[in-house]
């Protein structure tokens, strides 16, 4: 069974949770909790530089003033959402997919994919649980991904052009 790793709700949970993913992903061990936050904190960092060097392309999708908003985003208390799930598939040059748990089959369900351009094999999973909460979502070596999920008939892709990094 997949399992999420118990990323800490401290406002840099979507950040922890993608930085957690794309540690395990270069095959390293499960970061520690004060490696896991730094490396968080630096994702949060280029994800808002990326905003910036993207503008053109991301400022009609994001709510309010542009430069209000990065600045803000910068905080680490600041919560992540789709926009930062889709500039860290940018930063990384990974693909990105989020799941939630389907409460009727138990299972995890694909609800969202970003960085479709870098590819579709090996992406970072992150869990949404729901009220603003992400966890990485491991799942054992081996197992096929596809025992322990249902595909939504709603998948998002993003196809906003990638750029250098």
């Amino acid at each position: 069974m997949d399992w999420d790793s118990g990323i800490p709700g401290d406002g840099r949970c979507l950040f922890r949770s993608v930085a957690h993913g794309a540690y395990l992903r270069s095959g390293k061990p499960s970061p520690s909790e004060s490696l896991q936050k730094e490396l968080a904190d630096e994702l949060r960092d280029k994800v808002a530089d990326e905003f910036i060097k993207r503008r053109t392309d991301t400022e009609w999708f994001i709510e309010g003033d542009f430069d209000t908003y990065v600045t803000q985003m910068r905080q680490p208390h600041i919560w992540g959402g789709e926009p930062e799930l889709l500039m860290s598939s940018h930063v990384l040059q990974v693909p990105i997919t989020v799941f939630m748990c389907d409460k009727k089959s138990g299972r995890h369900k694909i609800v969202a994919e970003y960085g479709q351009e870098y590819g579709k094999e090996n992406p970072i999973r992150v869990l949404y649980h729901g009220y603003g909460h992400y966890d990485a979502l491991q799942t054992p070596s081996g197992a096929p991904l596809s025992k322990f999920l249902t595909i939504s008939p709603l998948i998002i892709f993003n196809t906003i052009s990638s750029k250098e990094f």
